[in-house]
């Protein structure tokens, strides 16, 4: 039986296998692919020596790149048997107008440029690797750029808060939070199809200002991104709900005098404000739907994973 099954083995890494020197040519391409982010990240986080001509980077990402290829090289019938099925995917994707190239060019370069204009770049490729459920669907559900969502956030701004005008400094976040107290005022809950998930994306739910937990945090998301906010999606027990940047615990005094005696005084009368602080010392809003001001009592306050839209 044993030498069966490693002949039946052989016959299909035999098929999959290409023949030099493509294989060494599409393990490198991988190779490069991998090595940039790896580089990034490795950069950020190492002792820069500033040599002449930046030679202390080249030699970093050479040694980067050749680690990389050994590594691949070793498992060269594994991988280039999960590229084959990949592109296979891809293949299907792009006929069926599904997740496909373009789609993977587009998220790889936005990636990268995400990552050299972040001190933590890490924190990119960690936040990618999460477990966040639907993540594909609901990042492109987040239509911060479709004119509906916009009009929708500029018309909110326009509506709420208005005169407020005596903290420029914090001009952003009280737009943010105009839109917040427009969308939570009008929200109603509606149940997805019995045994579906639907993911309603921003431009629908805009319509309707009607939605389950997913579709309220997905327009949230896209209508404070629109107007220069900062969202993150926070994945609990069974529910998703929407946290907007605040910055550091130093702004939480101005931002707590804001809610509290400026923007939501009765809604938020005698009432503490809720918010998460990341490992960066980042403070995080709760803009849940069942709030009545921004920072309201969490539904659930357990953190299973965050996608952050920055």
């Amino acid at each position: 039986m044993k030498q069966k099954s490693t002949s039946l083995y052989s016959t299909l890494s035999d098929k999959f296998t290409i023949k030099k020197p493509w294989d060494i040519i599409i393990i490198f391409v991988l190779n490069v692919l991998i090595a940039i982010p790896i580089f990034i990240i490795s950069h950020q986080n190492l002792i820069q020596f500033n040599w002449y001509l930046h030679l202390d980077r080249i030699l970093l990402f050479i040694v980067i790149l050749v680690l990389i290829q050994l590594v691949l090289q070793a498992m060269r019938r594994i991988t280039l048997i999960s590229i084959i099925l990949y592109l296979i995917a891809l293949v299907y994707g792009t006929i069926f107008d599904k997740y496909n190239f373009e789609t993977v060019f587009n998220k790889y370069q936005s990636m990268l440029y995400t990552m050299s204009n972040n001190p933590y770049p890490q924190d990119i490729i960690v936040d990618k690797l999460l477990p966040f459920p639907n993540k594909i669907k609901t990042l492109n559900a987040i239509e911060y750029e479709n004119p509906k969502v916009r009009d929708f956030a500029i018309k909110s701004v326009k509506k709420n808060f208005r005169g407020e005008k005596g903290y420029p400094e914090y001009l952003t976040l009280i737009q943010c939070f105009a839109v917040f107290k427009e969308i939570n005022t009008n929200w109603t809950y509606v149940h997805d199809p019995k045994g579906e998930e639907y993911i309603a994306p921003a431009s629908e739910s805009v319509l309707y200002l009607s939605g389950d937990c997913d579709d309220h945090s997905i327009l949230m998301a896209a209508a404070v991104k629109s107007i220069g906010g900062i969202p993150r999606l926070i994945h609990t027990d069974g529910h998703i709900y929407p946290e907007i940047l605040i910055g550091k615990s130093a702004e939480m005094e101005t931002v707590n005098y804001l809610i509290k005696k400026v923007l939501f005084p009765k809604e938020s009368y005698r009432k503490a404000i809720h918010y998460h602080i990341d490992e960066r010392g980042n403070v995080w809003l709760n803009l849940d739907y069942t709030a009545k001001y921004p920072g309201g009592p969490f539904m659930k306050e357990k953190v299973l994973s965050a996608l952050t839209l920055d």
